[in-house]
């Protein structure tokens, strides 16, 4: 079931805005939570760091005491019914562990994403053999890792990139991250078509940073990431930075300024798509295919 929006980026948004209301009425969050009758100001404060699903009921209370007129009122509460998805939500993901939900709730609704990759093809491109390979490596690390309901979330996430209103997706691969390194041959022949099939999408791009490659100022990312920006332009922008352990969530402006700055400075330093396919190609040692595009696609 594709979702129209983040209830993660909804919840940060909602709060935003009902911070901002909060003190256009020169409120303390004591003064509302007295008002309300709630009894502490922890609940309020959740709410505005978007840091929890918030009740309805709660929101329309926050917005009458804000004395917000009719049209801003209706806005909000439809982002507020999409920060405080839930049950639906949760079928919709199935098995998900925390980690991937952590992915799939920030993919919902993307209008673009972009990620950077040093090592390995990010979840978004997996064959299921390819996945199963890379999560039984890491649950060597994690035992309560389930490898097979880990690669079914991995398939489920991937419906993002054949729905009617795909994200254009950006994928920059250090060339390591298209290299064998111990996966079994028909493993990683099988990943690198599929890399190559996917590259003919419209709203797919892969590009390879090739052993080297330099941005004029050798910037290198310590890390993976993936950004994440929506068709509303108030949702915030967000970047989440994978560590070994768990992930960073930023949606501070200044924050992800600047990994929008690493983006641009990586695409410079990338092989063109046609230059990645032929690398990709030459890889399976196969001859170059010029990528082909759907004629229906925009030039």
């Amino acid at each position: 079931m594709p979702l129209s929006a983040s209830p993660v980026v909804r919840r940060v948004r909602l709060g935003v805005e009902l911070r901002r209301l909060r003190r256009r009425e020169s409120l303390t969050l004591e003064q509302v939570c007295t008002r309300l009758g709630w009894a502490s100001t922890s609940k309020l404060s959740r709410i505005e760091l978007g840091q929890s699903r918030p009740d309805l009921a709660d929101v329309l209370d926050l917005l009458d005491v804000y004395e917000v007129p009719p049209h801003q009122r209706d806005d909000l509460i439809v982002i507020a019914r999409d920060a405080a998805t839930g049950r639906g939500w949760s079928k919709a993901l199935g098995e998900m562990g925390e980690r991937q939900r952590a992915f799939a709730e920030l993919e919902a609704g993307a209008e673009r994403i972009v990620e950077y990759q040093p090592a390995l093809v990010p979840g978004l491109l997996q064959t299921p053999a390819y996945a199963r390979v890379r999560v039984a490596a890491g649950a060597s690390l994690a035992s309560e890792v389930d490898v097979e309901a880990d690669v079914r979330a991995r398939t489920v996430r991937q419906e993002l990139l054949v729905r009617a209103d795909p994200p254009h997706y950006t994928v920059l691969l250090d060339e390591r991250a298209c290299e064998p390194a111990g996966l079994p041959g028909e493993v990683w022949r099988e990943q690198v078509r599929h890399l190559l099939a996917l590259a003919e999408r419209s709203h797919v791009t892969i590009r390879v940073l090739p052993h080297g490659a330099s941005s004029g100022d050798d910037l290198h990312p310590l890390a993976p990431f993936s950004y994440y920006a929506y068709r509303d332009p108030d949702d915030p922008r967000t970047v989440l930075v994978e560590t070994l352990t768990t992930d960073l969530r930023l949606v501070a402006e200044a924050d992800v300024a600047r990994y929008e700055q690493v983006i641009e400075r990586l695409l410079t330093a990338a092989l063109s798509e046609d230059a990645t396919v032929e690398l990709l190609t030459r890889r399976l040692g196969a001859p170059p295919v010029p990528r082909q595009r759907d004629p229906h696609d925009p030039e």
